[in-house]
């Protein structure tokens, strides 16, 4: 087994796959998968995002619109836009860029958003579905996590899995997802007791709580699997690596792991998306 989870690897040879499909629906079915994203106000961070989503959809011959909306906008006109892009034909799915300014109502913004082009995997209903087992758009960062996983033949059924992390659109829906596969779910968050004592007894470990190296390396034991969805300025994850590489099973290295799966996978739900419709 490889140890290293080269997320970067992974979604270079997607793309390369993807290419085809976007070929073959623009050649047979004269459709070309689009997508929206919905960027409000002027954050450089989202700015910059968005732009690589941008790129991505370029990248595979897909085509993308972006909506900019000033940073006075109200829910009311953000709700307007998001029905204008679900009742388009032309748009196979629709992102929109969190965070959104304070006034906004950012989860009806997010629910407002048609469930077969929730490729974000943002909504409420779409949670439901993916944490009952059923169809859905998975939240892009933990359906990411799974597909290296899968890729790399790490085994999920019956194993300890740790999710460090409570967030609706990462920590929920991965320990909901490991649940699906048949993993032990402990979720722990910032404000858990015995955090470490947890930690030590995980067979998976996936830090997504935010933070830079909250989680130290002494916590992890031998042959675990680390996977570090964090990234942080200082060009670190939420797990101290240090120390790691030579003990666990297998490491998503930051950066390179799990970040380029996050916007490969929104892009490959983007082109399922238009193949469904």
């Amino acid at each position: 087994m490889e140890k290293i989870l080269d997320g970067k690897k992974v979604a270079a040879e997607t793309e390369d796959l993807l290419k085809n499909r976007v070929e073959t629906l623009k050649s047979t079915k004269g459709y070309t998968p689009t997508l929206a994203t919905i960027l409000v106000g002027n954050d450089p961070a989202s700015a910059t995002y968005v732009k690589m989503k941008g790129n991505a959809c370029e990248r595979v011959g897909m085509n993308s619109l972006k909506v900019e909306l000033p940073e006075s906008t109200t829910t009311e006109e953000l709700l307007n836009k998001i029905f204008e892009l679900n009742s388009n034909p032309e748009i196979s799915g629709i992102l929109l860029q969190h965070p959104v300014p304070s006034q906004i109502n950012e989860r009806a913004c997010f629910d407002a958003i048609d469930i077969n082009k929730d490729v974000d995997g943002v909504t409420c209903l779409g949670f439901g579905n993916m944490a009952m087992g059923e169809e859905a758009y998975g939240s892009c960062t933990p359906q990411g996590i799974i597909r290296l996983l899968d890729y790399y033949d790490i085994e999920t059924e019956g194993k300890h899995a740790v999710v460090i992390g409570r967030s609706p659109i990462l920590g929920k829906p991965m320990a909901m997802m490991l649940l699906n596969k048949n993993a032990t779910v402990t979720i722990c968050h910032s404000r858990t007791k015995d955090l470490k004592d947890h930690v030590l007894n995980a067979d998976i470990v996936v830090g997504a709580v935010g933070i830079p190296r909250f989680i130290k390396s002494d916590w992890i034991k031998d042959d675990a699997v680390v996977i570090d969805a964090g990234y942080h300025p200082e060009k670190c994850g939420d797990i101290e690596l240090e120390g790691i590489a030579d003990r666990c099973q297998a490491f998503t290295p930051v950066p390179g792991g799990v970040g380029p799966m996050t916007i490969n996978t929104l892009i490959l739900q983007t082109v399922e998306a238009c193949e469904r419709s």
